[in-house]
């Protein structure tokens, strides 16, 4: 039972870690663009 917990929290971090990497490499950057709205006021 030791055995199956260490493999499985080893896979975690690894995971996590992988994760990570794939994060900060910059595969996931978000698609930018600019929105213009007309915003109208009622100000009376």
């Amino acid at each position: 039972m030791g055995r199956v917990l260490r493999l499985l929290a080893i896979l975690i971090v690894l995971g996590l870690l992988g994760l990570l990497g794939y994060s900060y490499s910059g595969f996931m950057v978000p698609e930018t663009r600019q929105v213009t709205e007309p915003v109208i006021l009622d100000a009376d």
